[in-house]
């Protein structure tokens, strides 16, 4: 009897949750509720970490050159659209890049924006393909804590956004992380390539540099909220949010450069030994 109580009061208290939630995405692709995701986290999480080896633990790794050459060069294509979408539905017409509130309106520039999200948003369940060749390839070493935590965690939280915030000040990073994406993705595509252009990867620990630049900008702009007076958010638990996210990753990409670069574990073998050839694809701190 009790647990039934409790049910009826969860299911009571979601639905009253739900009803809060942006009309315009109903019935956007997994945005019904956020249990088909997390079926989709889950399974990726028990795959990559257990499921995956045990299937590979006696066969050999695949060979996936020409699957990676188009994955990744089509990951930077994405991110290129959904930086010019980003773009023209808001941080560059018309966002102030201070206190941007979301449109929650039917006007086409909110819907574009809306729909952007839910891109971005989809877009991190694509890039879950990174975890799945790692383990297909045997480079389990690659599926780290920051890797998999990263995977996991953007899509789930992202599902909240796009639901109840698709818009205004908390879509900055999005913006900034497509950008990321753009040169991240060049990179491993060119390294999927082969040892013909190993000798223009020389850049390799710069991606970190990057990333860490990424992570203070994301911080340093969504922090500008609790300095500003009147900034009017409908719902401010994502600003919290996207502050915590920035300062987290900042740590474990600090802690990540200082153990691969510092200590000199993932210095870019052209820099370790010019005279021996990368493999055919370098891809080993791929997170964000």
């Amino acid at each position: 009897m009790e647990f039934q109580d409790f049910t009826s009061t969860a299911v009571q208290l979601y639905d009253n949750w739900i009803k809060d939630a942006d009309p315009r995405t109903d019935d956007w692709l997994l945005m019904s509720s956020p249990f088909p995701q997390s079926i989709i986290i889950g399974f990726y999480i028990y795959f990559v970490m257990s499921l995956g080896p045990k299937l590979m633990e006696n066969r050999k790794p695949f060979e996936l050159k020409q699957i990676l050459i188009v994955y990744n060069f089509s990951v930077v294509a994405l991110s290129l659209y959904m930086i010019y979408e980003f773009v023209m539905s808001g941080w560059g017409t018309g966002y102030s890049f201070r206190c941007d509130p979301v449109d929650y309106s039917q006007s086409p520039q909110g819907l574009r924006m809306a729909a952007t999200c839910w891109l971005y948003y989809f877009s991190k369940f694509i890039e879950m393909l990174d975890t799945v060749f790692f383990v297909l390839r045997k480079k389990h070493n690659q599926v780290t804590f920051l890797h998999v935590y990263h995977h996991s965690i953007m899509p789930f939280t992202w599902w909240f956004g796009v639901r109840f915030s698709a818009g205004g000040s908390g879509t900055f990073h999005a913006l900034l992380n497509c950008i990321v994406h753009v040169i991240m993705y060049t990179y491993y595509g060119l390294a999927a390539l082969g040892p013909a252009y190993q000798k223009y990867l020389w850049w390799k620990k710069h991606l970190t540099s990057v990333q860490l630049i990424q992570f203070v900008i994301v911080t340093s702009h969504i922090c500008q909220y609790f300095f500003i007076k009147d900034c009017s958010q409908r719902y401010p638990i994502f600003i919290y949010i996207i502050a915590l996210y920035g300062i987290i990753f900042l740590l474990l990409f600090m802690n990540f450069w200082y153990h691969a670069y510092t200590k000199g574990k993932r210095l870019p073998k052209v820099l370790q030994n010019k005279s021996m050839p990368q493999n055919n694809n370098d891809i080993d701190h791929k997170k964000e």
